[in-house]
C-alpha cells in the first residue's frame, strides 16, 4: 500500500527532478498537518481541556487556520505548482506565528519550537540558502514581537523588564547555530547535486559520442563487408568472363564462316551477321568485366549516344523478349558523349533487365535520348509494377535486391550508378507502385569542334562523315 501511495504522490507535473522528489515528502507533511492539527485540537478539548493563559485562544485559532492552507498547498502541488505551494505555506505559517507571538509572548511560544524549526528546514531545503537566511531574519522579527509582548506584561505586573527578555540572546544564538549548520549542509548538498548534474551531462555526452563511434564502426564494417563482396564478385566475374570470352570467340569464328558458303540465304546471312555482332559486343563486355576484376581504368571514347542506342536495340530486344515492346525515341540532333561505351551499354542493359523483371505479363520499354546545351539525357521508362518509396531510396545500394536469392545479386543498378557518376553524370529514379519506373541518365556533352563534331581522331566515325 505504501508503495502505491508513494507512486501516486510522485505522479505530479513538476519539471525539475529534485522538486519532483521533494514533492512526495512535502505532500505527506502537508496532509499530516491537515489531519493532525484538528484531531489534536479535538483531543485536547475532550481530555485535558484548554489553558486559560492570556493569548492561548488566539494561538489555537492560528494553528487551525493552517489546516485549509495545508490542503490548498497539496492541491497546488498536484497541479504542478510546487514552489508556489511551498512559498504560500511558508507565508501562511509566518503570518499566523507572528500573530500568535504577539498574543502570547516569546516565553510561552518557546515551549514548542517545532513550528520555527519546520519553517527554516522546509524553506532552506526546498527553496535554497537565500530563503533560509530570509526566514532567519523573519524569525528574529517574530522573536522581537514576542519579546515586546513579554516586556509589556512584565511592566504591567511591576516586574523588571529585563527579566522578561533575559533568555532572548541565548535563544537567538542557538537559532543562529542551527541556521549556520543548515546552511553548510544545504551548500554541501547543492554542490554534490551540481557535481552530479555535471557528471551526468558529461556521461550523456560520452554516451552520445560512444554511440556515434559505434555507429561509425558498424558503417565501416558494412563498407568492409561490401568491399570484400565486391572483390569476390570481381574475381568471380574475371574467371567467368575469361571462360565465356573463349565461347564467344568460337561463336564469332563460326559466324564469320558464312562468307565461305555460296548457299547461304539472305535471311540466314543477316541472322549470322546479327549473331556475330551480338557475340562481338559480348566479347567487349567480357573484356570490361575482366578489366573490372583487374581494377583497370576505363577507356573512354567519343561517340553519338543516339547511334549507340540504335545499335544496342537488337540486343535489348533479345534481352526483353517477345512480351515486352521496345520503343526508341530520340532527336535528330547528335548527342556526343565521352565515356567508355561498353560500360554505358552495360549500364543500359542492367536497367533494361530490371525493367523486364518488373513486367511479368509484358509491357513497354521506351528509351529516349535528348540533348540540351551541356548534357545528354537518356530516359528509360517502363510500365511495370513500380517501386514504393522505401525501395526507391535503396535501389543503388550494392547487393540490395527485392528478387529471390537465386534470381538477383543486387549489383546491376549499383554498377550502373557507379558507371554514370564516374563519368561526371548523374542518375535518378522515379517510380510509383502500380504505375512504372523511369530512370534518367544525365551525362555531360563531349567537347566539339567548330564544325560540330566531337574532338576525336580522324579515324572516328564523325571524322569519316558517318555520324548524323
Amino acid at each position: 500500500m505504501w508503495r502505491h501511495l508513494r507512486a501516486w504522490l510522485g505522479r505530479v507535473p513538476v519539471g525539475d527532478p529534485v522538486d519532483r522528489r521533494n514533492a512526495v515528502f512535502l505532500q505527506f507533511v502537508l496532509a499530516w498537518m491537515g489531519v493532525f492539527l484538528p484531531l489534536n485540537w479535538l483531543y485536547l478539548r475532550m481530555t485535558v481541556g484548554f489553558s486559560d493563559a492570556h493569548g492561548l485562544d488566539v494561538d489555537r485559532w492560528m494553528g487551525l487556520a493552517i489546516v485549509p492552507v495545508a490542503w490548498a498547498c497539496v492541491w497546488a502541488i498536484r497541479r504542478g505548482h510546487f514552489r508556489a505551494a511551498v512559498l504560500c505555506f511558508l507565508v501562511a505559517q509566518v503570518t499566523t506565528q507572528a500573530v500568535a507571538y504577539a498574543a502570547t509572548g516569546l516565553r510561552l511560544q518557546m515551549s514548542d519550537p517545532s513550528v520555527p524549526m519546520l519553517l527554516v528546514v522546509l524553506g532552506g531545503l526546498l527553496l535554497g540558502r537565500r530563503t533560509l537566511w530570509v526566514l532567519f531574519a523573519v524569525l528574529l522579527g517574530m522573536f522581537a514581537v514576542g519579546a515586546v509582548t513579554d516586556v509589556l506584561r512584565a511592566l504591567h505586573a511591576a516586574k523588571p523588564w529585563h527579566s522578561a527578555v533575559s533568555y532572548t540572546p541565548s535563544l537567538v544564538i542557538r537559532y543562529l547555530i542551527i541556521i549556520v549548520v543548515l546552511d553548510r549542509c544545504i551548500a554541501a548538498l547543492r554542490e554534490s547535486l551540481d557535481e552530479s548534474v555535471r557528471r551526468s551531462a558529461e556521461l550523456a555526452i560520452s554516451n552520445a559520442r560512444l554511440r556515434y563511434e559505434m555507429g561509425e564502426r558498424e558503417r565501416a564494417q558494412e563498407h568492409l563487408v561490401h568491399a570484400q563482396k565486391m572483390e569476390a564478385v570481381g574475381r568471380l566475374a574475371g574467371g567467368i568472363s575469361h571462360d565465356f570470352n573463349h565461347v564467344l570467340n568460337v561463336i564469332v569464328g563460326y559466324a564469320g564462316q558464312r562468307h565461305r558458303s555460296d548457299a547461304t540465304t539472305g535471311l540466314l546471312h543477316r541472322a549470322l551477321e546479327g549473331v556475330e555482332a551480338a557475340a562481338s559486343r559480348g566479347t567487349v563486355i567480357c573484356r570490361k568485366l575482366l578489366g573490372f576484376s583487374r581494377r583497370d581504368m576505363p577507356h573512354p571514347e567519343t561517340f553519338d549516344a543516339a547511334r549507340a542506342v540504335r545499335e544496342l536495340a537488337p540486343m535489348l530486344g533479345q534481352l526483353l523478349g517477345p512480351a515486352v515492346r521496345l520503343e526508341i525515341d530520340m532527336d535528330d540532333a547528335p548527342a556526343p558523349l565521352h565515356i567508355d561505351r561498353a560500360q554505358l551499354e552495360l549500364a543500359l542493359l542492367n536497367i533494361a533487365a530490371n525493367a523486364r523483371d518488373a513486367m511479368d505479363s509484358g509491357g513497354m520499354l521506351r528509351i529516349g535520348v535528348r540533348r540540351d546545351v551541356a548534357h545528354v539525357e537518356i530516359d528509360i521508362v517502363d510500365n511495370g509494377h513500380g517501386m514504393d518509396a522505401s525501395t526507391r531510396r535503396r535501389i543503388f545500394e550494392p547487393f540490395f535486391t527485392t528478387k529471390p536469392n537465386d534470381e538477383g545479386t543486387g549489383l546491376g543498378l549499383s554498377m550502373a550508378h557507379d558507371i554514370v557518376t564516374a563519368a561526371g553524370g548523374s542518375i535518378r529514379a522515379e517510380s510509383e507502385r502500380g504505375i512504372g519506373s523511369r530512370f534518367v541518365l544525365r551525362l555531360p556533352v563531349a567537347p566539339t569542334t567548330d564544325a560540330g563534331c566531337p574532338e576525336v581522331p580522324a579515324t572516328d566515325a564523325c571524322a569519316q562523315g558517318i555520324m548524323t
